[in-house]
């Protein structure tokens, strides 16, 4: 049964806002997406009345989750500051179903403390570890998955959350195509394939569905998937970030507790002034950087072995040294990573005694070893 705007419209009308006025007429609510049972919109209100609207959020959600024909249903409450008023106060833990925290209500930090350290850990998680690029189209969706598969490989329990909200790639790279499941307590149950724990928004919406969210709506998107998600114990969860580093981006860097970066480029020049940014980014909200991939590093011909540097080469090893992180490895750029991805079947499991899945688990290697005192902590 298809679900319509008009029907989504009808349902939140019941709800009042905190003033006893109708939601539909409070003039907060964003654009609606309604396709194929699954609904997303967000109420965008004042920071300073965040707290009293989060109760709203919840019966707008269940409104809309009893509407005959919904399957999923993701409500954003966005909130921003409006000039000359004075700053909200701080955010409480929520009861029930896990809510949103206003993406701009959190207080600058203190004495050089970083921001991760006032959010609290994912249950079960030992370690969450972000894969970013300051581009995109450098293979960072293809480098996180594979670093994920080679942290499995060394005996590690591994998660893959795709939080690039605008081009999700890991359904397409995984062959995944499944919806996930609601557990008992209302949370997602993430796909498995490869031994990984998977969650994506691709998984909730169809591929050629166009994503046109506020950077708002998109945090409060990123943290469902991560708070709203039954992962059960995992060492490693490894995020593929979107790429860039805008509002949405360090937004997402401050409010999620990471471990460490790991930032994937190119040698081209153009691609690593790029990634200079986004390891700025981190080094700026005290996020460990765990080292440097130069991807698509040299062209190997598949029939004479012979490489070639198309882009350039050991311009991301350079980088490193100059800016003192750790250089991981290298990954050539080669038909066979290409067709493996393209075809859901990622190279470190599918030719897993290949030259190039011994390169992704050497890069785990290095990524472990930084993450030891971590893990063993957890």
């Amino acid at each position: 049964m298809s679900v319509t705007q008009q029907q989504v419209l009808d349902s939140l009308a019941r709800v009042k806002s905190p003033r006893g006025v109708a939601l539909t007429h409070a003039n907060v609510l964003s654009a609606i997406s309604a396709s194929d049972g699954k609904v997303f919109f967000s109420i965008n209100v004042d920071a300073a009345e965040a707290r009293a609207w989060e109760s709203i959020r919840a019966e707008a959600e269940a409104a809309v989750r009893a509407i005959p024909g919904v399957t999923t249903v993701m409500v954003a409450l966005t909130a921003e500051r409006k000039p000359g008023s004075a700053p909200p106060p701080p955010p409480q833990p929520s009861r029930g179903t896990p809510g949103v925290q206003p993406a701009h209500a959190h207080k600058p930090p203190q004495g050089g403390q970083s921001p991760m350290a006032r959010q609290s850990e994912i249950p079960g998680v030992a370690a969450v570890i972000a894969v970013a690029s300051g581009k995109g189209g450098v293979g960072k969706s293809t480098t996180a998955l594979n670093l994920a598969l080679g942290l499995r490989d060394l005996g590690l329990k591994v998660g893959l959350l795709d939080a690039d909200i605008y081009g999700p790639s890991v359904p397409r790279l995984t062959g995944l195509r499944d919806k996930p499941e609601l557990n008992g307590e209302r949370k997602m149950i993430p796909l498995r394939r490869f031994g990984l724990a998977i969650m994506s928004i691709g998984f909730l919406v169809e591929e050629e569905t166009a994503m046109i969210w506020r950077g708002p709506m998109v945090m409060s998107a990123v943290t469902q998937m991560l708070r709203d998600v039954e992962w059960g114990k995992l060492d490693v969860l490894v995020v593929d970030m979107p790429p860039g580093t805008g509002d949405a981006q360090l937004t997402l860097a401050q409010n999620v507790p990471l471990k460490g970066a790991v930032i994937v480029s190119t040698p081209q020049d153009l691609s690593l002034i790029d990634a200079r940014r986004g390891l700025a980014m981190f080094q700026k909200v005290n996020v460990p950087v765990l080292g440097i991939v130069e991807n698509m590093s040299y062209f190997q011909c598949p029939h004479c072995g012979t490489k070639s540097d198309i882009f350039g080469h050991g311009g991301a090893r350079h980088e490193a040294e100059k800016l003192k992180v750790p250089f991981l490895g290298e990954i050539p750029l080669h038909m066979a990573i290409r067709a493996t991805s393209d075809a859901g079947n990622p190279v470190v499991d599918s030719e897993p005694d290949g030259p190039h899945a011994a390169i992704y688990r050497a890069i785990a290697g290095q990524v472990r070893d930084q993450l030891k005192g971590v893990i063993a902590a957890a």
